[in-house]
């Protein structure tokens, strides 16, 4: 989850989520955006703090580009790490810094589980590849994000004790504050700060940024207290998630002290993420009109080199039913980048759904579906679950006909968006076999079925005396592991007859 409350949507609500560092501290992810205010404010850009992750030897890109592409399409299904030694073996001897170049990539991407694959087939070779605590910080938060926080932490036991410095236990407290596990966050910060760890800004960003996820916002303070008493500098994301936690507990008051303090602190300059915030802030307190004064100062701060920006200002005049503002950017981020990716795409379409343009999201689909080489079935979703929650089956089965058509691979909650569609008609059978068809995707999502779409078809199969269907459906949540979770146990219980 991004810093706003009304984070850019994509097929799933977020998190934003989930939730970025500020200012690209390699493991950690804040769920801060930040970017590099224009030199004409005459004032020090915040200092932010990388560890060193991104510290390569800087160097002409060569062909790592063309590498990059080969990894990000899967060439063929082929895994990363043969086609990283094909080409160590066959086009040009590879080096640290072209494939920590390819990961970074890939992780802006949030393509994860390739990211990992790259680090893992430097780790396979450190004879060759010198990796450093900061290279094992990523590798840490990749390991969390792709296998679990359970493989993290074995990871991270495994480590050489030289290499468990502030680095990795900084990616280690991020990856416990993202699972939101409070005991564990508060156990390795209060660590950090017994081994002197806890000096620079990033930890307790993190900190601060758990306390809002958790819903303790007034926990924040103590933490902003004891960096003011430690001598930590407060960077542009301390400030952010400051006001983000007034806003939580409604302090609109609050929220103008803190921004008061940020412009007068001479170390810091508001950048786009600042005012984005603020207008997120406005928007759920209700100050509509200062929430697009906001937006327009965030405008000013906007520049060529970052997409994140347009995708907020997209989302949030959404919010504001502001709908010739968000064609408005979304024409100035088409004419500033030559390509835009379908994480773009996904914004508008959610922001045009929001407004009930359905029309000019149709439009829009099509305009998608016509140029990506790449389809993603977040995209797709956002329309098939607008066409589900109103009623339009058919318009939702043709959608996703064309989709695998196109050679599109939908992911388990697709196939349960439209079997909601179908639950809606009445179409019990036909809602059955889609629930079938999303636990037979392979893939590592974690996907279970919604409680309440269980409790629909239960309830229809028990009116029905139909125990066939019920030990389908039996078969779907077993697949997922849902057997032995309490809320399904209980729907099964109490929707069970004789015969099951």
């Amino acid at each position: 989850m991004l810093l706003h409350l009304f984070p850019p949507s994509s097929a799933a609500p977020a998190c934003p989520s989930p939730r970025r560092p500020c200012g690209g501290a390699a493991a950690s992810t804040v769920r801060c955006a930040s970017s590099s205010a224009a030199s004409s404010h005459g004032k020090q850009v915040a200092n932010v703090h990388n560890y060193g992750t991104v510290d390569f030897e800087r160097r002409r890109a060569l062909r790592w580009s063309s590498l990059y592409r080969r990894v990000a399409v899967g060439n063929g299904g082929r895994p990363v790490g043969r086609t990283l030694a094909d080409w160590d073996e066959g086009e040009r001897r590879l080096d640290k810094w072209e494939l920590c170049r390819i990961a970074r990539e890939l992780r802006k991407f949030r393509r994860f589980h390739l990211a990992l694959q790259v680090y893992d087939w430097m780790t396979e070779r450190r004879d060759r590849f010198s990796l450093s605590a900061s290279d094992m910080a990523i590798q840490l938060d990749l390991i969390a994000k792709v296998r679990g926080v359970q493989d993290a932490e074995e990871y991270f036991e495994n480590l050489p004790d030289s290499m468990k410095d502030k680095r990795t236990y900084g990616s280690l407290l991020n990856v416990y504050a993202q699972a939101k596990m409070k005991e564990k966050t508060e156990n390795t910060f209060k660590l950090m700060r017994k081994k002197g760890y806890a000096i620079d800004t990033l930890p307790f960003n993190v900190l601060m940024n758990f306390y809002v996820d958790v819903d303790e916002p007034e926990k924040v303070t103590t933490v902003t207290d004891e960096m003011k008493k430690r001598n930590v500098a407060f960077d542009v994301c301390t400030y952010n998630i400051w006001i983000k936690s007034c806003a939580a507990m409604k302090d609109a008051d609050g929220i103008e002290q803190i921004f008061n303090q940020m412009i007068a602190d001479e170390s810091v300059v508001a950048n786009w993420t600042t005012y984005t915030t603020l207008a997120s802030m406005h928007i759920k307190l209700e100050n509509f009109e200062k929430a697009e004064e906001c937006l327009k100062e965030a405008e000013k701060r906007t520049t060529g080199r970052d997409k994140k920006c347009f995708h907020f200002l997209i989302t949030l005049y959404s919010h504001l039913q502001k709908k010739e503002e968000v064609y408005r950017i979304w024409n100035w981020y088409k004419a500033t980048f030559k390509t835009i990716h379908n994480l773009g795409y996904q914004e508008v379409l959610s922001a045009l759904v929001r407004l009930g343009d359905i029309e000019g999201a149709e439009l829009l689909y099509e305009e998608w579906a016509s140029k990506s080489s790449s389809f993603d079935p977040k995209t797709m979703n956002i329309l098939l679950a607008w066409y589900s929650r109103e009623g339009f089956v058919v318009k939702a089965e043709q959608t996703l006909n064309r989709f695998l058509e196109k050679g599109g691979n939908p992911k388990p909650n697709t196939w349960e968006i439209l079997a909601s569609a179908y639950l809606k008609d009445n179409q019990l059978s036909e809602a059955l076999s889609c629930m079938e068809k999303a636990a037979a995707v392979t893939s590592a999502s974690r996907w279970r079925p919604r409680p309440a779409n269980v409790e629909s078809l239960l309830a229809y199969f028990k009116e029905k005396n139909d125990t066939e269907s019920v030990d389908r459906l039996k078969t779907v949540l077993e697949s997922r592991g849902c057997a032995e979770k309490e809320e399904y146990k209980s729907l099964i219980n109490t929707y069970a007859f004789a015969g099951t």
